[in-house]
């Protein structure tokens, strides 16, 4: 899994994050998005590294102001499995 991290300036309520998400969510294949206008940021969850120009797109397309975008890899929370091992 890899986690990008936007940092976002003109987030200023639930509603300025739900558009971010949605807009995204429509642009771009994606696990899971998730913003914060008391963090500055989304944070953006995918199988695969992600067009950073394309991530900053979507959120100017939605009327916000991404600042920078980084990238990390993460390991993906399995579920724990009953039986042999």
């Amino acid at each position: 899994m890899i986690r990008t991290i936007v940092s976002v300036d003109g987030m200023a309520c639930g509603m300025c994050e739900a558009h971010i998400n949605d807009a995204i969510r429509a642009a771009l294949p994606v696990k899971k998005v998730t913003s914060s206008r008391t963090k500055k940021e989304t944070v953006i969850l995918s199988d695969e590294s992600l067009d950073q120009e394309a991530v900053k797109r979507a959120i100017t397309g939605s009327g916000y102001t991404p600042l920078s975008v980084t990238e990390e890899a993460v390991e993906k929370k399995g579920l724990f499995h009953w039986g042999k091992e």
